[in-house]
């Protein structure tokens, strides 16, 4: 970056201001949700709204416009030409919305997240509802204001805050595609693993044992725990900052691998944040470039490595080590274990080929609720509904694995969901990508040398940050704009192949 006293330095000293503020707005974030006893949540929400005050006033300075202006002027490099265009894209958005707004939606969403955690237990859809109204109502006007300033339309505006550049036609064309082909590829895939004969691990499996079991997982990942740590949480989550990743899991006694692969899941968000560029750091370009590509990452870890014929050998022994030895953990089961197809109630621990069906439920619900065509009071009939015809399962009455399932709408996360299956799709291309230049890649993996996974994110993903735009950037890593045929090609490949 440029030392020389110039409107560009001066914006580069104020967001260095602004990432040291969302440092301790994230920490606090997420002790809210790993730590906090539950009665300090008041307290925190109000303090955690206050400072998503404060950051919004620092972001709307009047002075920023003129020193946009005066910037563009300037002779920048291309990557201070990459990073005032992200400093814009920032300012447009929060002059987008009044300060009052940004207050009452976080307070909002920190009381429904708080309530969510207590009355899905209790499968309290009356009570989580009237909670969720206020976020949706805070949701819509958000959409509204930031529409009204992007040219966008409702979704879509929300959609661009964390997937950049995509817009929902895109998405109704690629959700589409694979609304034609899915079901019956789980029909298929279901048929063909009717025949195999899979041990079923034998519980309990304690929580102590399986924590252990995690992190010596994060471990064979490259997670490094100087740079972060894993905690438990009502809902699996990767918070903190790049310096500090917080992750969290969740676990069962009578069943050890939704906690596992979550680990794991997690661990691939977590590398993406340690992979970021240190020079970097407090500058827009130094972010993560969007949540479909974040989405990627954890999924390559998740599905594309984890779930890897080869990764199961690798993983086997740790099973052993902490879980004890049975027949169910030889890498063989281990691998038929973590790629059996069953459509269930739970997007997180849904296996790889019906997870795309979860994701497109929500799409086809949160778009129109947005949008007004539909109120939350419409959300239980329609994930009913949804989910008979997606998956064949009956959600009637079951909140609690139904529609309260995930924390997304409850914090406010509008416009997210798309980002797990576009993250699906990127992680196929990318691995699609690695094979070509590297036709051994699989023997590689199975020699324990994964290194060779995760140098290649590390320099066509975690380091380019936002300096590119997320189309440009797939090019540039993977030599094609997204292209979901890789996805299809990938899944029938592993399961049907």
């Amino acid at each position: 970056m440029s030392t020389i006293n110039t409107a560009y330095q001066d914006l580069c000293s104020r967001h260095q201001r602004l990432h040291r503020l969302n440092h301790l707005q994230a920490i606090a974030s997420w002790d809210q949700s790993a730590n906090m006893p539950p009665k300090g949540n008041e307290a925190r929400s109000l303090a955690l709204a206050e400072m998503g005050g404060l950051l919004h006033e620092l972001s709307t300075d009047p002075a920023l416009a003129q020193l946009l202006d005066e910037a563009e002027a300037e002779t920048l490099g291309d990557v201070e030409k990459a990073n005032l265009r992200e400093m814009r894209r920032a300012w447009r958005d929060a002059n987008a919305l009044p300060q009052a707004l940004v207050e009452a939606k976080s307070l909002a969403s920190s009381r429904c997240e708080h309530a969510w955690r207590s009355q899905r237990p209790a499968n309290d859809w009356p009570g989580h509802l009237e909670n969720l109204r206020e976020v949706v109502r805070l949701a819509r006007e958000e959409a509204r204001l930031l529409a009204e300033s992007s040219g966008l339309s409702l979704y879509d505006a929300l959609l661009d805050r964390y997937e950049p550049g995509m817009r929902s036609a895109e998405v109704d064309r690629v959700f589409g595609d694979l609304r034609q082909w899915l079901p019956g590829l789980i029909r298929a895939v279901q048929d063909r693993q009717a025949s195999e004969t899979t041990i079923e691990p034998v519980g309990p499996f304690p929580q102590a044992a399986q924590r252990a079991l995690g992190l010596d997982a994060m471990k064979l990942l490259g997670f490094d725990f100087d740079g972060g740590r894993l905690d438990e949480s009502a809902h699996p989550f990767c918070g903190g900052v790049p310096e500090d990743v917080r992750m969290t899991t969740r676990y069962r006694e009578d069943t050890f691998l939704p906690s596992l692969t979550g680990t794991m899941h997690e661990t691939g968000h977590g590398r993406y944040e340690q992979g970021l560029r240190r020079d970097w750091l407090g500058q827009p370009i130094a972010n993560a470039r969007s949540m479909g590509l974040h989405e990627s990452q954890s999924l390559s870890f998740e599905m594309q490595l984890g779930s890897h014929p080869a990764f199961a050998q690798l993983l086997s022994p740790l099973v052993i080590k902490h879980l004890g030895d049975q027949p169910a953990f030889t890498p063989g089961n281990l691998q038929r274990l973590m790629t059996r197809v069953a459509p269930g109630f739970i997007r997180v621990d849904a296996d790889e080929v019906t997870y795309p069906a979860h994701v497109i439920l929500r799409y086809e619900i949160e778009r129109p609720l947005i949008e007004g065509q539909i109120e939350c009071e419409d959300i239980p009939a329609l994930w009913d509904a949804k989910m008979q015809e997606l998956l064949g399962i009956d959600t009637r009455g079951n909140y609690r694995n139904g529609c309260m399932q995930d924390v997304h709408w409850s914090a406010g996360l509008f416009g997210y969901f798309p980002c797990y299956t576009l993250g699906a799709m990127y992680a196929a291309q990318f691995f699609a990508a690695m094979r070509r230049e590297t036709p051994e890649l699989d023997a590689r993996i199975a020699a324990g040398e994964l290194n060779l996974v995760f140098d290649w994110l590390r320099d066509r993903v975690w380091t380019q940050g936002s300096r590119w735009t997320t189309p440009e950037l797939v090019q540039r890593a993977s030599g094609e704009p997204l292209n979901p045929a890789h996805f299809k090609a990938h899944l029938q490949a592993r399961y049907l192949g």
